[in-house]
């Protein structure tokens, strides 16, 4: 696992409307391509979260509960979405380029999680397992687990699958 002080990839660009730039690595049309990345200032990286692997039909997405806890000392069930989020974000993803090439990209569009039990301690791992791979959307399911396998959380996630837009100036700027 990552600290928090450990260096990251360079941030995705986001000032191409409609999405991250794909030529900026890490490369999500790859398998595994975004194993270990996270983004300064993103949330990934304030919650320490770190992707373990990366393909569409699975992703586990690890964060310490340190740092991750509500008043009660217990896993905050908001970082727990976060983390199925961003596990399954991650996968539909890769969905997302072999649907459209490199301005194929992947938003959260809803997102229904059961919080089972909590955790106190260690790391907790996301694992999102593909139900549905279609061409305008996704859905994934996501188990939290701690680390001795308790299950933590169950959720189910969707992603809509778009085409980043390319604008004129946008073209200016890559030359």
């Amino acid at each position: 696992m990552t600290s928090r002080n450990t260096p990251t990839p360079a941030r995705p660009d986001l000032s191409v409307e409609g999405g991250p730039d794909p030529s900026v690595a890490p490369d999500p049309s790859v398998e595994g391509g975004f194993v270990g990345a996270t983004w300064p200032g993103s949330l990934m990286e304030a919650m320490s979260m770190e992707v373990l692997v990366h393909s569409p039909t699975r992703t586990l997405v690890s964060m310490p509960v340190e740092g991750n806890t509500q008043s009660a000392g217990i896993l905050h069930g908001g970082a727990s979405a976060a983390l199925a989020e961003t596990a399954a974000s991650f996968a539909s993803q890769i969905h997302a380029r072999a649907v459209h090439g490199e301005l194929g990209f992947a938003v959260g569009t809803e997102l229904s999680i059961s919080h089972i039990s909590s955790a106190r301690t260690g790391t907790v791992t996301a694992e999102a397992r593909a139900v549905h791979l279609g061409g305008s959307s996704t859905v994934h399911l996501v188990e939290l687990r701690a680390e001795d396998g308790r299950l933590i959380s169950t959720s189910r996630v969707t992603n809509r699958i778009l085409k980043r837009r390319v604008t004129e100036g946008a073209e200016r700027r890559k030359e």
